[in-house]
């Protein structure tokens, strides 16, 4: 029963912050180190497979601009929804490689991930404040060059607390792109990434789905499913009409907080 409920939280956690550019993994892995969870909700397999939650959302919300095969589309407009999905693919090959052969080698603890925080909430502020009118706007004017380097950019999310959302986004910026396509394009790039990620977790773990497991996991991804519908919906009109300096003070606060509590903590063990 404490798993089911810690799984709930976890749920709401990973939900709010897999699509902010705040960090979903270094929200959970700080969450648990408060906590101190030492149960299955703290393990490897929990932490990325309650993600399919969260992409099915993706999935649910933008099904029809996602699907390639939809009668309603045109055959321009299908051809540009298969231009899209390579565009992803593409972007999608620096993490493939690059990810697989040092994701083994990053470690995550509370003072990488409140360093990680601070690095990128002072990136935010400093790139939102050179107010640069963006070149590319919407998915058909975005080049596989430009999806490529998004994707470097996205590789920089295997060290804990980066976000990859945030490095994503913070990266479609930095070369022109709007706000609004940047997290959209990070929306999708999210898809075979974090499918990718959940199943080479999941073989890699066969020994931790046990009945009991499999149901606190299962109550997880729902939660974060749902909340996650309302996340993305929040960061499509917020990014409207607001920056992202926002979350980039968050970070800031959030990683100075950390520091100072497990800076502490440290002291007084």
């Amino acid at each position: 029963m404490i798993e089911i409920l810690k799984s709930l939280l976890l749920g709401i956690v990973e939900g709010i912050t897999e699509w902010l550019p705040i960090s979903s993994t270094g929200h959970m892995i700080l969450l648990n180190r408060f906590i101190n969870n030492t149960g299955f909700t703290n393990s490897d397999l929990y932490i990325y497979v309650i993600q399919l939650g969260a992409i099915l959302a993706v999935v649910t919300m933008y099904f029809k601009k996602l699907n390639p095969f939809a009668p309603s589309k045109s055959k321009l407009e299908k051809s540009e929804t298969w231009h899209m999905w390579f565009k992803v693919i593409v972007a999608c090959i620096p993490a493939a490689v690059i990810g697989l052969i040092f994701n083994d080698y990053m470690k995550d603890n509370e003072f990488l991930v409140a360093s990680t925080l601070l690095i990128y909430g002072i990136a935010f502020i400093v790139v939102e404040n050179r107010k640069k009118t963006p070149v590319v706007t919407t998915l058909n004017t975005l080049t596989y060059k430009t999806a490529l380097i998004i994707g470097a950019f996205q590789v920089l999310s295997i060290v804990p607390g980066t976000s990859r959302s945030g490095a994503t986004i913070l990266g479609a910026i930095i070369i022109g792109c709007s706000r609004e396509l940047a997290a959209e394009f990070s929306f999708f790039l999210a898809i075979p990434v974090m499918f990718g990620v959940s199943f080479l977790k999941i073989i890699t773990n066969l020994d931790l789905f046990s009945t009991e497991n499999l149901l606190v996991l299962i109550t997880g991804m729902l939660v974060a499913y749902v909340v996650s519908l309302i996340s993305m919906k929040f960061l499509v009109e917020y990014v409207k009409k607001h920056d992202f300096k926002f979350f980039g003070y968050y970070r800031i606060i959030l990683a100075v907080i950390v520091l100072a509590y497990f800076g502490i903590s440290a002291i007084v063990a």
